[in-house]
C-alpha cells in the first residue's frame, strides 16, 4: 500500500482516504491502484461491512493527475478504471465523504459509489470537455441515471462545477452536512448499515445494482436468485427471535 492512499480498519468500516492534498489529491497510477487494493482487502474480509472513500486535507479529488497523463503515466487500473471502482465497484457498500472539490475522475469515483455525504460548500463537475476529454470512466454513463437527464447533459456539456447544495435538491446527496463534517457523518451512516445483517446487505444492494437492466417479465426470478437464500438462513431466523425478545440481533452472516 502506498503512502498516497491511506487506509484505517475500524469497527467494522474501512476508510480509505487519498492522501495527495499538495496536489489536490489527484489520481496518478499510485493512488488507483492503492484505492483498488484497499477496496478488494473490504470485499475480502468478513470483519469489514462498509467502506468510506475519502480525500485529505479539505479536498476529495480533483481527478486524473494531469502532469502525471502527460508523463504517459496510466492512472487507472487496467480492466477496471480509476481507483479499480470505475468499472467494477466493491459489493460491499461504498460510502463517498467528500469536502471541497470532487471534479472529473474524482466526481466519477463518486458516482461508483453506492452513498454520499457532502459538505455545504463541496462542489463537484465534469470539466473534461475543457480538456479536450470525455468522462469515460463512468461519468457519461452513471450520471443519467441518478440526475434528470437534462441536468446531466448539461454537466457534461458545459464542464462547469455544481454546488453540493444543488446535487441535493436533485436527490444525489444522502445528507449534506457543515464543512468538516462529511466523514464523521459517514461513519455515523456506515455503523447504521452495519447494525443490519450482512446477507441481507449484500443481496439489497446486489438486487438493486443489478435490476437496472433487467425486463418486467424477470425481474422477481432474478430477484429470487439472489435473496430466496435469506429466508432459510440463520440470520433471519436470529432477526425475528431478538425482535421478540427485544435486544440487538447478533449476525453470523449465514
Amino acid at each position: 500500500m502506498t503512502d498516497e492512499v491511506l487506509v484505517t480498519h475500524e469497527d467494522g468500516i474501512a476508510t480509505i482516504t487519498i492522501n495527495r492534498p499538495d496536489q489536490r489529491n489527484a489520481v496518478n497510477r499510485a493512488v488507483s491502484y492503492g484505492v483498488c487494493a484497499a477496496v478488494d482487502e473490504l470485499d475480502a474480509r468478513d470483519d469489514l461491512r462498509v467502506g468510506i472513500l475519502t480525500g485529505a486535507g479539505g479536498t476529495f479529488c480533483a481527478g486524473m493527475d494531469l502532469k502525471a497523463f502527460l508523463r504517459g503515466e496510466v492512472t487507472r487500473v487496467e480492466g477496471r478504471g480509476i481507483l479499480g471502482i470505475a468499472m467494477t465497484p466493491p459489493k460491499k457498500p461504498l460510502i463517498a465523504a467528500v469536502e471541497g472539490y470532487a471534479l472529473a475522475g474524482g466526481f466519477e469515483a463518486v458516482l461508483a459509489c453506492d452513498l454520499l455525504v457532502a459538505a455545504r460548500d463541496a462542489k463537484f463537475g465534469l470539466p473534461e470537455a475543457k480538456r479536450g476529454l470525455a468522462a469515460a470512466a463512468g461519468g457519461l454513463l452513471r450520471l443519467p441515471r441518478l440526475l434528470p437527464p437534462r441536468i446531466a447533459l448539461e454537466l457534461a456539456l458545459t464542464g462547469e462545477m455544481v454546488t453540493a447544495g444543488r446535487l441535493d435538491r436533485y436527490g444525489l446527496v444522502n445528507a449534506l452536512v457543515e464543512p468538516g463534517e462529511a466523514l464523521a457523518e459517514a461513519k455515523r451512516l456506515a455503523r447504521k448499515i452495519i447494525a443490519n445483517a450482512p446477507m441481507s446487505v449484500a443481496a439489497s444492494k446486489r438486487v438493486m445494482v443489478e435490476q437496472q437492466d433487467w425486463t418486467l417479465e424477470e425481474m422477481f426470478a432474478r430477484q429470487a436468485e439472489i435473496t430466496g437464500h435469506l429466508l432459510a438462513s440463520e440470520d433471519a431466523r436470529e432477526g425475528a427471535t431478538a425482535f421478540a425478545e427485544k435486544r440487538v440481533p447478533e449476525w453470523k452472516g449465514r
